[in-house]
């Protein structure tokens, strides 16, 4: 049962970098600088310069955002799940 929790897991990781790759993807298209070298580094930065950029335009945080946000946030209570049920 646990392997089926940390499946979910390292999808909902995979989906989460999938989301991470898009902002920085609009953030780079709205004029900021983005440093494919130290992408890892600096991916939380991205994130909040998509935050800031959206809110800006729309009035709310886009919705690759709330993608990241759900994605990692199911990553770990699954992940949690998986460690305990093992």
């Amino acid at each position: 049962m646990s392997t089926v929790f940390f499946g979910i897991a390292i999808a909902s990781v995979v989906w989460g970098i999938i989301s991470a790759v898009v902002m920085a993807s609009y953030v780079s298209r709205r004029g900021h600088k983005i440093s494919i070298l130290f992408f890892r580094l600096l991916i939380l930065k991205y994130i909040h310069q998509y935050y800031e950029i959206t809110m800006q335009e729309d009035g709310k945080p886009g919705a690759w955002f709330y993608s990241y946000i759900s994605a990692m946030n199911l990553a770990l209570v699954c992940a949690i799940i998986g460690a305990v049920l093992k």
